[in-house]
């Protein structure tokens, strides 16, 4: 047997190379030497842990990562982050290499939508245009009308007739934030994240009095009751851009702990606090982002694999409502 189809079997078993490495290797040197050696790009989410952020070549939240995918002339993208994310690079970019370390590296928000279902439920209500938030499977891209990011959600809704009946998926949470926004009355699917759905209430309210001048900032994916009580609601680019320019000293972060170590370096002043989970944690981290580690990436690298295959036909109709929203966005002078 070649020594790559082994590594094939591997992957069968495993969502990952699960290959032995010598550890004497320096992986920020190796990654960096496959990264000229292949014209490869390292693409990570803000969820990632500090070391995979630390040799990324770009660093962003789903919109920015999509748009960076998009015009990268790397030949190979490796993408730290969750299996959506992938997808969406190759949606955009089919030319490129696609890899994501680990297959497993799912998303609970994505997985409460599966397409099949989701499709039943968009045909019982055929008068409806469906708008997806970008954290979905390409399945239910391809089941949408447009796309939308957090920090769009609200403007693409507006723009939008007040008659126009509305279809919002996957999360519940993100779509009941936009209604109250909007004061519109999207048909919700019940679709949700985790790690924005595990913050205890109580506890942040706990921790708020012991730091009475922190600000409680929160990810509109997060439920309405802990959205009530924060002082800014914000995308993942949103929130980091906020505690830079913000006057206050220090901030309860209700978002995945990933993003505490960018805001600690471009803040490098400010005290940061994850907001707690109502679990025996301190901190709410994604179970999913996590699978990523710098040993994945490094073997991924190498053997150019796990690789992300699309069928075409399922990839053109999902880059439709991604276009569909770049075309809003630039209608609405927004960046994407």
């Amino acid at each position: 047997m070649e020594q790559k189809d082994f590594k094939i079997n591997e992957l069968a078993d495993n969502g990952f190379l699960n290959v032995e490495i010598d550890p004497s290797l320096d992986l920020f040197e190796e990654i960096d030497k496959l990264k000229k050696e292949k014209n490869a790009v390292v693409l990570a989410h803000y969820y990632q842990e500090p070391d995979i952020q630390d040799i990324a070549d770009y660093i962003g939240d789903s919109l920015g990562l999509a748009q960076h995918a998009a015009k990268t002339e790397a030949d190979i993208i490796v993408f730290a982050g969750v299996h959506f994310m992938a997808e969406t690079a190759k949606i955009l970019n089919p030319g490129k290499k696609v890899l994501l370390p680990d297959l497993k590296a799912g998303c609970s928000l994505s997985d409460s939508c599966p397409p099949a279902l989701f499709k039943a439920f968009k045909d019982k209500h055929p008068d409806h245009l469906v708008i997806s938030y970008i954290n979905c499977s390409a399945g239910i891209k391809a089941l949408s009308d447009i796309i939308c990011t957090s920090s769009n959600a609200q403007l693409i809704v507006e723009s939008l007739p007040k008659e126009q009946k509305i279809i919002f998926a996957p999360d519940k949470n993100l779509g009941g934030y936009i209604n109250k926004k909007t004061g519109r009355d999207m048909l919700l699917w019940n679709g949700a994240c985790m790690v924005h759905e595990l913050f205890s209430l109580e506890k942040i309210i706990k921790m708020k009095e012991r730091h009475p001048k922190a600000k409680l900032i929160a990810h509109p994916e997060c439920e309405d009751p802990l959205l009530r009580i924060a002082d800014f609601i914000g995308s993942t680019t949103q929130l980091l851009k906020y505690t830079e320019t913000d006057n206050a000293q220090s901030y309860i972060v209700a978002t995945e702990t990933g993003i505490l170590h960018k805001m600690q370096q471009n803040a490098p002043h400010k005290t940061f606090i994850a907001a707690p989970p109502d679990n025996a944690c301190a901190c709410n981290d994604c179970p999913h982002m996590k699978l990523n580690t710098l040993e994945k990436i490094y073997l991924c690298m190498k053997y150019e694999l796990p690789e992300i295959i699309m069928d075409e036909e399922l990839r053109v109709a999902a880059r439709k409502p991604i276009d569909r929203m770049m075309e809003l966005s630039k209608q609405l002078g927004l960046a994407g």
